[in-house]
């Protein structure tokens, strides 16, 4: 990649109309995690999409094996997409193996459920992203499930990767719990590229795991941006060969109800679900799978 490639510092006039940028972080590092989203900051922003972790174990030590043990999620959903690596997971629906490359973990826990992984092969580098996704009173204590996909189940249109919703000719794999699209879009220098949302996804936000790009302002690798709600089209444009993710919604209508595994709607919702989940966990004690 040619970080030495010069960028253009705003988007071309006739561009003038699209998103403007109205939130921007690097977000807080610890190890190769890099939380650049949770419900108290751009998460209350961008519901439904509440917490964003992005992995990159490049010059980062990574943790032990044991690190990201098993722990407990409810009225939420998570989904885990690979650039390079791979990744050891375990879930309470009965799942355990290994996802690489160009792999999707998707985790539905709605009433309940653990599940937990670490890092493969010391050597390689591990990329990719974790979005938690809120989801809506009808689901967020409903059955859990899981899915583990591999690439060829992925469906692509140009320079995109859908992982939820659809772009152009491309449908994702997993049935969204609300409308959304999450976009995985790689590009080469000098390319553009310019999204159009679906109407009345006023949600629109986008994270670089490399490269550099410029939408209304530039963005660098481990930039997370927040755009303005409306409906208006997005343009991006690379300076590098670049990988990013983008997502865009209708805004999740309910308050964040939080608590340290769970978001919820409403108290009652997640009492029941914490609930749920302290059950769970005292029998995967009992089994001896929690230190």
């Amino acid at each position: 990649m040619n970080s030495s490639a010069t960028l253009p510092c705003a988007i071309p006039q006739e561009a003038a109309t699209v998103r403007r940028i109205v939130g921007r972080t690097r977000g807080r590092q610890h190890g190769p995690v890099v939380r650049l989203m949770s419900p108290s900051d751009l998460g209350e922003l961008l519901k439904p999409f509440v917490f964003l972790d992005r992995v990159d174990t490049q010059g980062v030590a990574k943790p032990k094996g044991g690190d990201y043990g098993l722990h407990p999620h409810s009225g939420i959903a998570t989904l885990t997409w690979l650039f390079d690596g791979t990744v050891n997971y375990e879930d309470t629906m009965g799942r355990r193996g290994q996802i690489s490359n160009r792999h999707m973990e998707w985790m539905r826990a709605g009433g309940g459920a653990w599940h937990g992984g670490n890092f493969g092969d010391d050597d390689e580098r591990v990329r990719g992203f974790q979005l938690w996704v809120a989801l809506p009173p009808e689901l967020e204590l409903g059955p859990s499930e899981s899915v583990y996909l591999e690439p060829q189940h992925l469906q692509s249109d140009g320079p995109v990767t859908v992982l939820l919703g659809r772009y152009g000719a491309a449908v994702g794999s997993i049935e969204s719990p609300s409308p959304m699209n999450y976009l995985s879009v790689k590009l080469q220098a000098g390319e553009s590229w310019r999204y159009q949302p679906p109407k009345d996804h006023t949600v629109a936000w986008a994270a670089v795991s490399e490269g550099q790009l410029v939408a209304t302002d530039r963005l660098d690798t481990g930039d997370m941006v927040a755009f303005e709600e409306s409906e208006d089209a997005i343009l991006f444009q690379a300076g590098t060969d670049t990988e990013f993710v983008l997502g865009s919604a209708i805004k999740h209508p309910h308050d964040l109800v939080l608590g340290y595994y769970s978001v919820h709607t409403n108290d009652v919702a997640l009492h029941e679900g914490e609930a749920r989940i302290q059950k769970i966990g005292e029998q995967l004690f009992a089994k001896g799978r929690l230190r």
